[in-house]
This record gives structure tokens, sequence and C-alpha cells, in this order.
């Protein structure tokens, strides 16, 4: 089964600039399920999630269709990386506690992937996807970036970023919806940080490729002055959904 990869091609870049998740997201994911055995962690990129979660559970199965995303994953002791595609979870019925799939679910194919989740769930345990759009930083930075992101590689975003715009409101999630809290990713970023980021996105990969001129340069140009020599805080609020069996 073959799978939508945007992301092998920068896979070091990902590693480092892709942001990691707060703490209380996976405080809070933790008190989901009884046990703390398995986690499964879907399309785990450069194991973000999956190190986050290995603080709570005793073992993290972490997934991923890309090689090149696991050879620049980050290592645990309590993880185990496996070269398997979201759709395809190479386990047993009713072994994982949790599931959990960060900025991921929107690229795969719903139809195969809710049926193995279920298969693989336990029955008390719980199914949780999350993403995040395009942070905030100050009003004049913003409205360059949007400008970027609307306008200048909008048109090579794959259609499945919808749900990442609709905060997965209509992603296919055929579980038991369950209330959860607001989380927010916030990070002190050099301007720097903060292009080597946007070089991630899975759109300005796709002009670079098509056009053969990089778009970020001039993107940078225009919000330095605004950004100034210090840090700055990026926000992005996270959209969770949590399901159950």
């Amino acid at each position: 089964m073959a799978f939508k990869d945007h992301f092998s091609g920068h896979a070091s870049a990902y590693a480092r600039y892709r942001p990691d998740y707060p703490q209380e997201l996976f405080e809070y994911l933790a008190t989901l399920t009884p046990r703390r055995a398995v986690a499964l962690d879907c399309a785990t990129g450069s194991g973000q999630a999956a190190v986050g979660l290995a603080r709570y559970y005793d073992c993290v199965v972490a997934t991923d269709g890309s090689v090149a995303q696991l050879k620049n994953a980050q290592p645990h002791p309590h993880v185990a990386y496996l070269g398997n595609l979201a759709e395809q979870p190479a386990l047993k019925d009713h072994t994982v506690d949790l599931v959990a799939a960060a900025q991921a679910a929107h690229w795969f194919d719903h139809a195969r992937f809710h049926p193995e989740m279920r298969r693989v769930l336990r029955p008390d345990g719980a199914l949780a996807v999350w993403t995040y759009g395009v942070p905030t930083i100050a009003p004049p930075i913003d409205a360059a970036v949007r400008y970027f992101y609307d306008d200048v590689v909008g048109p090579y975003w794959p259609p499945e970023r919808r749900h990442v715009e609709n905060a997965y409101r209509d992603l296919p999630f055929p579980w038991r919806d369950e209330t959860v809290p607001q989380f927010q990713l916030r990070l002190e970023w050099a301007l720097d940080d903060f292009i080597g980021y946007v070089s991630t996105w899975s759109a300005t990969q796709r002009y670079t490729k098509v056009s053969g001129a990089d778009p970020l340069p001039s993107l940078r140009a225009e919000i330095a002055p605004l950004w100034g020599s210090n840090t700055r805080p990026v926000v992005w609020p996270l959209h969770l959904r949590v399901g159950r069996p």
C-alpha cells in the first residue's frame, strides 16, 4: 500500500525544526487509559510525540512509512520505531492502550485506518489525534506569514490540508468523542528557527520543487526588521480530538 510522503526529502530539517508538544498534553493523555503498558504513535515522523508519550507509557510503538524520517527520529529506551504505515499496524488484537497521531491524521486513508485502530485498541483504550495550524507571533509578522501561507505557497498545499485549517472538525472520526481541554504550543524562537520551520511545510517544499525557486529569502527579508535580533514567542493552538471505541 502506497502512502502520501511529503516529508522524506527533508527529514533532517523536519527533525530539527518541528516543535515538540507540551508536557501537559501527554499528562492528560495518560489519564485516558487505566493501563499504561503500550501506546501506538502512528506516523511518528521524527518522534516528537513518541518521546513525549514514553514518559508515561512502558512501551511506545512508533510507526512511519518513511525510512528517512525514522532515521532522524529521537532515540528513547521506551520507544520502538517501526517502518509501518498507520493503516497497517503489525500488532496483535486488543494490545494497545492508547493510539496517538500528531499532526498526521489528515494524511491517513481513513477507511483503512479506523478499523485497524479498533482492532488493536483495548476495549477501554482511547484514540487521540491532534493538529496545529499557522502560529501567531505579533500582528505585523502574522500578516506577512499569512500572506505567504495563503498567496505565495497557498496553491501548493495538498488538499488534505483543509482538515488542519478546519481544526480537525470535519476529519472522519467514527469514535465516541470526548470533551477535551485546550492546549497550546508555545516556543521561544529566533528568526532562523522560524524560517527553518516554514521550510518544512509541504507547500513550501512543493513550491520550490515545481518553480525551481526558494520562496523563503523573500519572507525572511520581509519579517526580519519586525522580528529583531532576539527570540520571540511563537504560539500554536493545538486542536485535539479524543475518541473511545
